[in-house]
C-alpha cells in the first residue's frame, strides 16, 4: 500500500510534488537545499542584525477552492496547525470544497486633522476640494492608476467637535501598498496644510480593512462529518452550537480565532506578508458589532453543515518583502497562485478549513487527543533529544500514560542506558 504525504520523509514529499508537477524542477531544487535567508539581505531588511531566525514550511495539501485545488505552504512552530488544515480541507472536498465572495479591494490611509474652529466650516472646504485632492493623490503615484488602481473615494469622518479623519481609499493592486498610500496621503497633506485653520496631525495608512473583505463558504453533507462513534448529524449539530457559542461568549470567540488566524498567519508568512497588519484587521473586525465575536458561523440547514468566514485580508503579492525573502516566489509557484486576489480568497478557505477541523476534533474526540499525537515530537525536543533520539523517543512517548517534561526525561534517559 502507498504511504500517505505525511507519512513521506521530507525528500520524498519533494520527489512527489515534481513528479506531479506541483514543483518545479528549480524549485525542488531550491526546497532540497534548504536555503535560506541569507545574513546579508537580513541585515539590508532589518535594523541592528545579529541573525537569521529559521521556522519550518510545510504545507496543506488538496484545498478545494472555486475549483481548484490548492497545496498551500505554511510557516508555523506548531505541529498541529499543518494537519488541521489539510483535514479541514479533505472534508471540505466531500461538499464541493469552498466556494468564495470577494466584493472590492481597497485600503484605506488618514489624514488625521485636529484643533479645528469650526468643523462645519471645514467640512464645507474639504467636500468641495475632494475632486482636486483625488488628481493630487493620483498624482503622487501615476504608474497605478495607470494600472487600472488609484485612489478612489474620500471620505470624512468627525471623530469629536476638534477632530476630523480625512479617508483616503486606494486600489493598491497587486501590492500590500502601505508606502503607496502614505506618499499619496502625504502629497495630499501638504496641499492642505496651508489652506487649513486648523493642524494636520499625522497622514497614515490603517489597518482597519471593513473595505477589503473576502467571504469563504463550504457546505458539507452530514454523513461526511460521520467518527466511528457519533453520527454526522450529532458533529454537525455540536459543531453549529460550538459556533453559536462563540458568538456569545469573548472568551470562547478569542481562542475560536486564534484558530482560524493559525492557518491565515501560517500561510501569509510563507507569501511574505505582513501577518501582524492581517491578524489586526481580522481582531479589529471581530468586535465591529460592539462584541469580540467568532469570526466564522456554521449551522445546520437544509440537511447540510454550512460555514461561512468573512474577514479583511489587507494582502500583497508583489514588492516588500515577496521580493527580498528568497522562499516567497518558490512558494507562490508550489501553490499556483498568481494574485494578491487569488491569495486573499484561498487564504480566507483555509481558515476556514482550520476552523472546520479544529470545531470538528473539540466536539468529538476532545482536542488534546489529535493535538498530544502530534506534539509529542516537540516535547522530546524539550527533553533534550538529539536528532536521532527523536522519533524512537516519540514513539515511546506515544505509549507513556502521562505526557509531560519530566515523563519525556525519564524515556529519554532509559532509551540512553539501552545504548
Amino acid at each position: 500500500m502507498p504511504k500517505k504525504f505525511y507519512q513521506l520523509s521530507r525528500l520524498e514529499r519533494l520527489a512527489a510534488l515534481q513528479t506531479e508537477k506541483t514543483l518545479t524542477t528549480g524549485d525542488a531544487a531550491f526546497f532540497r537545499a534548504g536555503k535560506s535567508l541569507t545574513q546579508q539581505r537580513a541585515g539590508q531588511l532589518i535594523e541592528n542584525q545579529l541573525t537569521t531566525f529559521s521556522l519550518p514550511e510545510g504545507m496543506a495539501r488538496q484545498l478545494l477552492v472555486n475549483g481548484k485545488y490548492y497545496q498551500v505552504p505554511m510557516v508555523t512552530e506548531e505541529p498541529s496547525v499543518i494537519a488541521a488544515a489539510s483535514n479541514g480541507a479533505k472534508l471540505a472536498v466531500a461538499g464541493g470544497g469552498f466556494t468564495t465572495n470577494q466584493p472590492q479591494r481597497l485600503l484605506i490611509g488618514q489624514i488625521i486633522i485636529i484643533d479645528i474652529a469650526d468643523m462645519k466650516k471645514l467640512q464645507l472646504q474639504l467636500e468641495k476640494s475632494k475632486t482636486a485632492l483625488l488628481k493630487i493623490a493620483n498624482a503622487a503615484h501615476p504608474s497605478l492608476q495607470q494600472r487600472g488602481g488609484g485612489a478612489k473615494w474620500l471620505r470624512l469622518r468627525p471623530l469629536s467637535q476638534q477632530e476630523l479623519s480625512l479617508d483616503l481609499a486606494v486600489d493598491v493592486q497587486q501590492a500590500m501598498g502601505a508606502n503607496m498610500i502614505n506618499t499619496m496621503l502625504e502629497a495630499v497633506a501638504a496641499e492642505l496644510r496651508p489652506h487649513l485653520q486648523a493642524t494636520i496631525l499625522m497622514s497614515i495608512l490603517s489597518n482597519h480593512g471593513p473595505d477589503n473583505l473576502v467571504t469563504a463558504k463550504v457546505a458539507l453533507p452530514l454523513a461526511a462529518l460521520s467518527t466511528a462513534k457519533i453520527n454526522g448529524t450529532l458533529v454537525a449539530s455540536k459543531i453549529a452550537a460550538a459556533s453559536r457559542i462563540a458568538q456569545l461568549d469573548p472568551y470562547r470567540a478569542v481562542t475560536h480565532n486564534k484558530g482560524i488566524m493559525n492557518g491565515i498567519t501560517a500561510a501569509a508568512l510563507a507569501f511574505g506578508n505582513d501577518f501582524r497588519a492581517i491578524e489586526s484587521a481580522a481582531h479589529a473586525f471581530a468586535v465591529r458589532n460592539g462584541q469580540y465575536r467568532g469570526l466564522s458561523q456554521w449551522q445546520v440547514q437544509a440537511k447540510t453543515l454550512q460555514g461561512e468566514l468573512t474577514l479583511p485580508l489587507p494582502v500583497g503579492f508583489v514588492g516588500g518583502a515577496t521580493k527580498a525573502l528568497p522562499a516567497v516566489k518558490p512558494n507562490q509557484r508550489l501553490a499556483h497562485i498568481d494574485s494578491a486576489e487569488e491569495l486573499m480568497q484561498v487564504l480566507c478557505a483555509l481558515g476556514l478549513a482550520q476552523n472546520l477541523a479544529a470545531l470538528k476534533a473539540l466536539v468529538t474526540t476532545g482536542i488534546q487527543q489529535g493535538h498530544m499525537a502530534l506534539q509529542v515530537k516537540s516535547l522530546a525536543i524539550s527533553a533534550g533529544a538529539s536528532t536521532d533520539e527523536v522519533l524512537p523517543l516519540s514513539n515511546a512517548l506515544k505509549h507513556a500514560k502521562t505526557l509531560d517534561l519530566t515523563t519525556a526525561k525519564q524515556l529519554l534517559h532509559a532509551l540512553r542506558q539501552q545504548r
